[in-house]
């Protein structure tokens, strides 16, 4: 999902297992999915920004118990510079408010399709904001995956009366959301150098439950038993996603792994048909396929060029 793209790809340091690399991406998959729906279930009464509250702090539980169990927890939260984490915590923040606002007004299945708009503007954001080089084929798959989007998108954009009007409106939360996730991507693109990711996952929670508390003056709930439960369920879920997203990445090249998001299409599929009744359209279906291949050409692509670069160092090495 959008704001699950404050995601990191740090460097396999550990003794390659690409099937364990594999196993813990689609459990990072299946715990954001399960995620979204628990959030879903309580959006029709519990505002979005004490939602984020609740994703947030309960979020660091896992994560500290992670880094106590990996003796990491002291060197692990060192920061560099405070301001860096600030700022994509501010961006990540609003990515997630705005994505968990879009669940209470579009299914699931269509919610997570207009997710994966995320990845391919980082593509773009990555040529305008980073400099980097980005060759026609990459924009020629953007370009298909941004298809996808309008796809998905125009079926709700032309809807009248007030249940249309909210359609819209999930439509363009959802999607200002991928832009928020996009632009929270480039961050980490740039602290990542100076930057521990356990401290860029920790930090990141610690400032959006504080920044989630500026929403409590409109119109925060108390939840009931069950919601609270729900909540903390998701907040502990989202936790242990990042650690094992993290974990992925040490196991297996990201090339391997990164596939295994568009799984979550299918889990979306299943929940919101027999949790929430949701039944896909043929728009939604078709819109996420042209995204998901968007996506993975660009990461098929990224991973023959990086074979290449290997090969051309290779062959530069002087022999001896």
């Amino acid at each position: 999902m959008a704001y699950l793209i404050a995601v990191m790809t740090p460097v396999t340091t550990q003794t390659p297992r690409p099937l364990l690399g594999i196993a813990l991406k689609l459990g990072t998959v299946t715990g954001f999915v399960i995620m979204q729906a628990l959030i879903k279930s309580v959006s029709d009464r519990v505002p979005p920004g004490e939602a984020v509250f609740f994703r947030s702090f309960f979020g660091i539980v896992p994560i500290i118990l992670w880094l106590l169990w990996r003796g990491e927890l002291q060197g692990g939260l060192r920061v560099e510079k405070p301001i860096n984490h600030v700022m994509r915590g501010v961006v990540g923040t609003t990515a997630m408010a705005l994505s968990f606002a879009a669940l209470a007004f579009l299914p699931l299945p269509e919610a997570t399709a207009l997710g994966y708009a995320a990845p391919l503007l980082t593509v773009v954001f990555a040529a305008l904001l980073l400099g980097e080089t980005v060759r026609i084929f990459r924009f020629s798959a953007v370009g298909l995956g941004m298809v996808g989007v309008l796809i998905v998108l125009w079926p709700r954009l032309g809807g009248s009366g007030p249940e249309g009007g909210a359609e819209a409106l999930g439509a363009g939360l959802a999607l200002a959301g991928a832009t928020c996730a996009a632009l929270a991507q480039i961050q980490i693109r740039r602290m990542v150098g100076s930057e521990r990711t356990s401290a860029i996952v920790f930090w990141f929670s610690c400032t959006a439950s504080v920044l989630s508390l500026a929403s409590l003056p409109f119109g925060w709930v108390v939840p009931t038993a069950w919601e609270a439960t729900l909540l903390i369920l998701a907040g502990l879920i989202g936790g242990t996603g990042q650690i094992m997203l993290t974990s992925a990445y040490r196991f297996a090249d990201a090339s391997l792994v990164a596939p295994f998001d568009y799984a979550s299409m299918l889990l979306a599929l299943v929940i919101g048909y027999t949790i929430f009744a949701e039944v896909p359209t043929h728009a939604t279906l078709a819109g996420a396929a042209l995204i998901i291949a968007a996506g993975i050409a660009i990461i098929l692509r990224e991973h023959w060029l990086g074979l290449e670069r290997k090969r051309a160092r290779k062959a530069a090495t002087p022999q001896g």
